[in-house]
């Protein structure tokens, strides 16, 4: 049974549903019961009918968990972000639809066997930092209620802070995804921008929209983007990842160069607690062996003024432009008053506006030859909800100092808790780096994190155990590689075990880059495929685990000829070890690329045997 004071933790929740002291059913009754408690707490647009989560749940306890890393897992998803035969409402009920198909990062979630309870309130169109300008009303801070939870992305990071489920979606364009994180004491990331796929995703300012991920730790946002990530040739906006950059980024603290702004450019709007909060993660750096390098900060805040000062406003427009024509009257007052504005920018003003990005890109560039990471207050300082009412604008802009440059620019972020004010409102900082990054910030994140000694959102639940290769502040522990298989090494497949034997650890199901061929090898048992690099390849499906690099030493060792590890291109352009067969295996094998996966292929011969 899930009690009222559980917590929905991955590495909690996992264990327990692998040791088979709870069930998806009382998962979802768990969560359900938990909504119910808080009663109109302003989070929620729409709650999956609890005929149809409990429908999920059986069918899952049915599958099982094999080859789902997120099984029966609770999240939900900012109200911007299609469920199919549910209605997006992007915080505006005369702008509803009810789309036939989910959003591609939803479907990804889905498949990895999480369960989507919800969708959650916003900054109406995910225009504001303050969580106030819905029509459905203004979540609060899980910490005080006079305060603000933080937008756009304001119901989906209280959900996760009250513990009402494990994970949550949100958006993040100009700091959607990692002001309401410091609010409410999450991690949230903004990841490299393209990453996720935005396909189904109401656009904001389409080129630079994200999907972020709020989660209780570094680690459980770690495996959320696991299942959540990959190439989507159906979305334009969609990039194949660049593992290189990620792996050429520090891990550990010891040693990694933050860059901070000067004292005169760091800004906490009168807020001397929020001040003294930022130098205490400073020391922190130090006392776990980072090295603080002041840099200049300046062209990141000019980049951050030309996203709502310059002709990106005319992209805002331009996202719902026939409804805003149409029905002007809609609007939230200041969601309308904000992009109404993005009509006055001539098509000269956009080109004058992003020549003098490129030039600040330029300038920006070069604080990363002094720097492996840039470290900054995620907000300068919280204010209480009546105070935005009343001056939405300036305090908004004010929210949107650290955060505005970040998509602009390129950049990829994280947000961590970084301890309490006085006044019991947590404070957090942003770690950002280049595109591609996002891992690398994991790592750094999770290891400023644990040092604190935390509690998870705003239970009493300490931050459990990290995994086998999470970063410290003074090392590491095993590295753990990625290790992609296509065969009897699959969830539920013969050889399964000695993965499991050794450590290994499900990250997602995918498939390799169209440049393959699969083989069905002579031998056995048990029956093995071979997977050859060919011109006139196929993409196969495969399962990318990880193993402890101790363990993976052994585990080659074992592995018998003509197969051998090489690195194999995926889908996404990332590149990972796995399971290759020599040529001359191929000669006489039976070429089963068309079927593009080994588990069909069994599937095929079961047939025929019956």
């Amino acid at each position: 049974m899930l009690d009222a004071s559980d917590s929905l933790d991955l590495a909690t929740l996992g264990g327990r549903l692998q040791a088979g002291s709870l069930t998806p059913v009382e998962i979802v009754e768990g969560s359900l019961a938990r909504i119910a408690a808080r009663g109109d707490d302003k989070v929620w647009i729409h709650l999956l009918p609890r005929a149809e989560l409990i429908a999920r749940a059986l069918a899952l306890a049915k599958d099982g968990a094999a080859g789902r890393p997120l099984y029966a897992i609770p999240f939900a998803v900012k109200d911007n972000i299609d469920l199919a035969g549910h209605p997006t409402t992007a915080a505006c009920p005369d702008f509803a639809y009810h789309p036939g198909r989910s959003a591609a990062v939803v479907e990804r979630l889905i498949a990895a066997g999480a369960i989507l309870v919800g969708k959650c309130n916003l900054d109406q169109f995910a225009t504001g930092l303050s969580g106030t300008r819905s029509p459905y009303g203004a979540p609060a801070s899980v910490f005080n209620e006079e305060y603000i939870s933080g937008g756009s992305s304001s119901g989906s990071a209280v959900a996760v802070a009250a513990g009402l489920v494990s994970f949550a979606l949100g958006t993040d364009t100009a700091g959607s995804g990692r002001i309401p994180a410091a609010f409410n004491n999450l991690v949230g990331l903004k990841p490299t921008r393209g990453l996720l796929s935005t396909r189904g995703v109401v656009p904001a300012c389409r080129s630079l929209d994200c999907v972020s991920i709020f989660a209780l730790s570094a680690d459980d946002a770690r495996q959320v983007l696991a299942s959540a990530r990959g190439f989507d040739a159906a979305d334009p906006f969609s990039r194949r990842a660049n593992a290189a950059a990620d792996a050429a980024m520090p891990r550990t603290v010891e040693g990694c160069r933050f860059g901070v702004p000067r004292p005169d450019e760091l800004e906490f709007f009168g807020d001397a607690e929020g001040a003294e909060r930022f130098a205490e993660t400073l020391r922190l750096v130090k006392r776990l062996g980072g090295i603080l390098v002041e840099i200049d900060f300046t062209p990141f805040l000019e980049t951050a003024r030309l996203l709502y000062g310059g002709p990106w406003l005319g992209e805002r427009y331009a996202a719902i432009r026939d409804f805003i024509t149409r029905q002007p009257e809609a609007l939230h007052p200041v969601t309308r008053q904000i992009i109404e504005a993005g009509a006055k920018p001539l098509a000269a003003d956009a080109f004058l506006g992003y020549y003098r990005l490129k030039e600040l890109r330029r300038v920006t560039d070069r604080a990363w030859e002094r720097i492996d990471v840039l470290l900054t207050p995620t907000a300068g300082r919280s204010y209480k909800i009546s105070e935005l009412l009343a001056d939405p604008i300036r305090l908004n802009s004010n929210l949107g100092y650290y955060t505005n440059f970040m998509n602009l620019l390129d950049l990829s972020a994280l947000a961590v808790p970084a301890g309490f004010a006085a006044s019991g409102l947590p404070f957090g900082v942003t770690l950002a780096a280049p595109a591609w990054c996002d891992e690398a910030l994991l790592a750094l994140g999770d290891a400023l994190h644990r040092a604190q000694k935390p509690h998870l959102g705003a239970t009493r639940h300490a931050l459990p155990p990290g995994r086998a290769g999470a970063a410290t502040g003074s090392g590491t522990h095993a590295r753990m590689v990625r290790l992609a298989v296509c065969g009897a090494h699959m969830s539920g497949l013969p050889l399964n075990h000695q993965l499991i034997e050794r450590g290994g650890r499900l990250l997602r199901r995918c498939r390799t880059a169209p440049h393959y061929r699969l083989f069905a090898l002579p031998g056995g048992p048990p029956a093995r495929p071979g997977l050859l690099r060919s011109a006139d390849g196929r993409a196969i499906e495969i399962e990318v685990w990880e193993l402890p690099s101790a363990a993976f030493g052994a585990f080659v060792d074992g592995i018998p000829a003509p197969l051998g590890i090489g690195t194999l291109e995926l889908e996404d352009g990332e590149q990972v070890k796995g399971f290759l067969c020599e040529a001359y295996a191929a000669e006489g094998a039976r070429d089963i690329s068309e079927l593009a996966s080994w588990r069909r292929y069994l599937a095929a011969q079961s047939q025929q045997q019956q």
